[in-house]
């Protein structure tokens, strides 16, 4: 597909999901990505680098969290575990509104994000070189954000022992899942009571055109986060709170 075809692609899908790009919009997602998958020869991104396939299992995947939730104006996200900038940077795209905080453990996909913003012309949208186990002592980052969203492969209580120390008492840690989650969901139980966090909803929905299943789970920060959480980096892991 030529450059034109491909966002207008881009915002055909988009319209399937009722978001309705500006074409500047679109491109900046075309542009990203490009840039994505021309990195990837090089570096380890992603293992998805066919163009519909990106449109669908990673632009689209990650904004669907602003359909299936009215996330406020101005509200400060984290996207920790970001990888390839998903879905920090398509939100960051869709809703220019948003505060977007990207974080990752590694420093080169931090080289890599500061190149996307800078090359998209990003505003409001920053990025950290850490791991959660470490980021979360800083009281600039500890329960400084209204929401913290991944899409990292962890099972539910290691990633809410690391995301929920993050979100503001009232805010939430929304976790991207695909697959069966039932047992996920139960087992987390003990780690979210712990975390200062509550179950409050899970939104099951399939991607547009596909029979590929996803969820996302809601979790509320009901309380204030024992500081002895995340514990020391490598243990929530490996020794999981359930």
């Amino acid at each position: 597909m030529e450059k034109i075809e491909c966002i207008e692609f881009i915002k055909n899908k988009f319209n399937d999901i009722n978001i309705h790009l500006l074409e500047l919009q679109a491109e900046k997602l075309y542009i990203y990505y490009d840039f994505l998958v021309e990195k990837n020869k090089v570096m380890n991104l992603t293992a998805i680098t066919e163009f519909e396939d990106v449109v669908l299992k990673h632009f689209i995947d990650s904004c669907l969290l602003i359909i299936k939730y009215d996330i406020p104006e101005g509200a400060s996200v984290l996207d920790l575990g970001t990888g390839a900038g998903f879905p920090g940077i398509p939100l960051k795209i869709v809703r220019e509104d948003l505060k977007i905080t990207l974080a990752d453990s590694l420093n080169k996909r931090i080289n890599f994000l500061n190149e996307v913003i800078e090359k998209l012309e990003l505003k409001n949208i920053d990025t950290v070189h850490s791991r959660a186990e470490d980021l979360a002592r800083d009281t600039s980052y500890r329960e400084q954000f209204d929401f913290c969203v991944s899409r990292a492969v962890a099972n539910l209580s290691t990633l809410s022992e690391y995301c929920i120390p993050f979100v503001k008492v009232g805010g939430f840690f929304v976790s991207y899942k695909s697959g069966n989650i039932e047992e996920e969901l139960v087992q987390a139980n003990k780690a979210l009571n712990l975390l200062g966090g509550e179950k409050e909803n899970v939104i099951e929905y399939s991607l547009p055109d596909s029979d590929i299943s996803r969820s996302l789970i809601f979790v509320k920060k009901v309380k204030t986060c024992s500081k002895k959480y995340p514990r020391k980096s490598g243990v929530p892991s490996k020794t999981p709170l359930c």
